[in-house]
This record gives structure tokens, sequence and C-alpha cells, in this order.
């Protein structure tokens, strides 16, 4: 089955449990939660093209556009299989880690992004939220695009 035949059945199986206990909830809602589970590949055999090591939770758009770049250059495509992961994981997954530290084990996810030297972009709401900051929407959006990157230090 493709990764929108699953997006698909999950939001029919979700909907189907709430519309029986008398609650409606609009598609949109539940689409956000899918999307989001649904969003991760995971990469099954090591390329020397890429640095996604085996075993590693990758954005599977971000695998189709690193493909497509392959395609055209005819070098070996990233073998991959969508995988379904629970909502803390994902959340745990996410590029950023001051979006992710903020959710469950903080200590762990900023000695990680310490050691790994991560440098935060700074991209989404819940990060900017977090450190003050314009979020990057409605009126806000205007003055995130003209700054440039915030690079925070975990010294």
């Amino acid at each position: 089955r493709s990764v929108t035949s699953i997006q698909i059945l999950l939001l029919n199986l979700v909907q189907d449990v709430y519309r029986s206990q008398g609650i409606y909830i609009s598609d949109k809602h539940v689409e956000i939660i899918v999307r989001q589970i649904t969003s991760k590949v995971k990469i099954l055999k090591y390329t020397s093209e890429t640095t996604f090591p085996v075993g590693e939770f990758i954005e599977f758009e971000q695998v189709q556009y690193v493909n497509r770049a392959f395609h055209l250059t005819k070098k070996p495509m990233i073998e991959y299989e969508p995988v379904l992961l629970g909502i803390t994981k994902v959340s745990l997954l996410t590029e950023s880690f001051i979006s992710a530290a903020s959710f469950q084990e903080t200590t762990r996810i900023l000695t990680q992004a310490a050691v790994e030297g991560k440098v935060e972009w700074l991209r989404g709401l819940k990060e900017n939220v977090i450190l003050g900051r314009l979020i990057p929407a409605g009126t806000g959006f205007k003055a995130f695009n003209s700054t440039s990157m915030l690079n925070v230090r975990l010294d």
C-alpha cells in the first residue's frame, strides 16, 4: 500500500471511533496528526552518497528530494521503508532540538545537541515562542523572512 492510502485508512479509523461516540471532528485536525505520524522513513541500506546511517529515521520528503537528485545524476537511490511512529516519538525526532527538548527527555536531547554541535534554525512556531521571538506566521512572517539564522550555543 502507498503512504497516502495508509493515511486515508488511519483518518477513517480515527474518525470512526470518534463518530461512534457522537463526536464530530473536522478531518483537517486529524489529518495533521496522521501526516506527522507517517512523515518519517527508516533508512535500510547505507550509500556512500549520503550521510544517512542505516536505521536512521528521516523525513519522507527529504528522502524523496535526494532520490530525485540521484535519479537525475544516475546515482544509486536511497533504500528506505515508511514507518508509522507514535506522536511522542515523532515529537522527539523533530529537527528542532529546542522543540524536542520542551516535550520530553530534556537532558538527553540538549546533551546530544551540544555533543553534535547542532544549530537551531528557529523555523517553527514552538521554538520561536519558547525563545520569545515573533512566530513565522501572520504579521511576524515578513520579519521572520528577513532575519538571519540565530545560532543557539549550548556551552
